[in-house]
């Protein structure tokens, strides 16, 4: 038997089908339509053409930044108010940048990102305000701050009050540096007034083939200089990660650079009122490093890779280098020791013979100073023969930039730890972390030799009168360069009048340090009031 309808249920139900959405409906609906243009784009095949650029998305790049669905946007309905230049009829929203917070491995990160598909990511005023905002949310919050630069530099319609705009970040840079972690990551062009921004920040990431950094572009170099080049050739990553030092890290493609971006993060506090987070160590702290033997040869003057050194030294031969293609006679990196986060400075014996020159002491000044202002205690491998001599490096300035060095040192309150492998000679051996200079302890092994200079160069200078007036000169050169040496440059020369604490075995070397930085990590340790020090410019 069939069921017979209701009357009064199908009149209604007739009824509902017919009646308009109510006023609640239309303003979801209408909601819901701007949400899919925000996240979609203005125009159709912006995105589509993003990606024949080589290039990901802001919300893409975002998305691998940060955990999964993690992401909070702030003023994602945000638009410019400009007018001419037809800009009143082009509004949309975002206005070309988008902004947020979300968490890389469950810690607070904020980040903003340029969407080139808007204005080519140019800046204007509500763009501007936009950026402000989130910097301002970042210090507020003590959390770290990622820009994503993908931008034309600033919106000309709009003139200076883009500039304007620029003026304000700026300032947020410079008031957060050392406060909290500033990331950039150039992931496509940064030219002109844009470009300060990323100087200001404590790290820099590029992407060959995607990133360019340069105050003025390749036409005005021709134009003023005469000299062609193309935009990878100006600014490019290779360039500035290699030659001009202004980029920490190069990649290849986007997706290994923001992972890297997350490991980064995950080897710093979220500011400078906290410690670096700790992971569990199964390394064991008391591991015997017997490989350290045969990595360092005795002979001073033959050369190894001190990142051998390192990686048997630090927790599962794990560390993060910062500008490793840029001054390489040096090398700057965060590791961890018994879970903890430790900033390692050590000269490279394999490239300049480790000597210390213009690059090599800006770039280790810059990584103590990032690591005095987050809180990572600093190891120093010190095999170095000195200063680079010549006339390029006194005209250049080897004098203010090799104050840098010793500037940074001197003003670094975190917990420090030298270690004497080889050499150690002249101003060099003082400035790489001494004891003279604060070093709160200072090891060597039986290799080390502390000295003024070098044996030869020494007796020369010591005893030129002897070696003239010998019958067979160079017999009594190297009779009293061994002389010297047996009575100035012994290995334990420099532990008898306290300068370093001991020699230790190079097996045990991980050992010493582990337990060296665990009685260290409650010091306590405060600079002379006043409102700032005048480092060496």
């Amino acid at each position: 038997m069939t069921e017979v309808e209701d009357p009064s249920t199908a009149m209604a139900a007739k009824a509902a089908q017919t009646e308009p959405p109510s006023e609640k409906q239309v303003r979801l609906a209408e909601l819901a339509w701007i949400r899919d243009e925000v996240v979609q784009g203005p125009a159709p095949g912006s995105t589509q053409a993003q990606h024949d650029r080589g290039k990901l998305t802001a919300r893409e790049r975002i998305a691998l930044l940060m955990d999964d669905d993690s992401f909070t946007e702030i003023e994602p309905l945000r638009r410019h108010r400009a007018t001419g230049f037809g800009m009143e009829n082009k509004r949309p929203y975002t206005d070309g940048v988008v902004t947020g917070w979300g968490t890389v491995d469950g810690r607070t990160v904020f980040v903003y990102a340029h969407d080139f598909r808007i204005f080519g990511g140019a800046l204007g005023e509500a763009h501007a305000e936009k950026i402000h905002k989130v910097m301002d949310l970042a210090e507020e919050a003590g959390a770290p701050l990622v820009a994503l630069c993908d931008g034309a530099g600033a919106r000309i319609q709009e003139g200076v009050t883009a500039l304007a705009g620029y003026g304000g970040i700026f300032r947020r840079n410079a008031a957060s540096s050392g406060v909290i972690p500033q990331i950039s990551v150039i992931l496509g062009p940064c030219a002109g007034g844009a470009a300060y921004s990323p100087a200001l920040t404590d790290f820099v990431f590029m992407v060959r083939g995607v990133s360019q950094m340069f105050i003025t572009g390749p036409d005005v170099v021709e134009a003023v200089t005469g000299a062609r080049m193309s935009l990878e050739e100006l600014g490019g990553a290779d360039v500035h990660s290699r030659t001009s030092g202004v980029a920490g890290f190069a990649y290849d493609d986007e997706e290994t650079c923001l992972e890297d971006v997350r490991v980064l993060l995950s080897l710093l506090p979220s500011n400078n009122r906290e410690l670096p987070p700790v992971v569990e160590c199964e390394d064991p702290v008391d591991r015997v490093c017997e490989g350290l033997i045969d990595v360092v040869p005795a002979d001073p003057a033959q050369a190894y890779d001190m990142r051998d050194v390192i990686e048997e030294v630090v927790d599962d031969g794990d560390f993060f280098e910062v500008h490793e293609g840029w001054a390489g006679n040096v090398v700057c990196a965060l590791a961890r020791m018994e879970g903890h986060v430790v900033g390692i400075v050590a000269s490279q014996p394999q490239a300049l013979a480790g000597v210390l020159d213009i690059e090599a002491s800006e770039k280790a000044a810059r990584f103590v100073t990032l690591c005095d202002a987050f809180n990572v205690p600093l190891l120093t491998l010190v095999d170095v023969p000195g200063f680079l001599p010549g006339v390029e490096q006194e005209h250049g300035g080897i004098i203010r930039h090799g104050a840098k060095l010793l500037y940074a040192y001197c003003n670094a309150t975190v917990p420090r730890i030298s270690l004497v492998l080889r050499k150690a000679y002249g101003g060099a051996y003082i400035v790489m972390d001494s004891r003279s200079i604060g070093a709160d302890l200072a090891f060597a092994w039986p290799t080390n030799e502390v000295a003024v200079m070098g044996a030869e160069g020494a007796a020369n200078v010591v005893f030129r009168r002897e070696i003239a007036e010998s019958d067979d000169p160079e017999a009594a050169r190297e009779r009293l360069v061994a002389q010297y040496r047996q009575e100035l440059m012994h290995p334990y020369y420099a532990a008898e009048r306290g300068l370093v604490d001991d020699v230790i075995d190079p097996a045990e070397t991980r050992m010493v340090l582990c337990r060296a930085l665990a009685m260290l990590r409650s010091k306590h340790s405060e600079l002379p009031s006043r409102k700032h020090g005048n480092p060496p410019a």
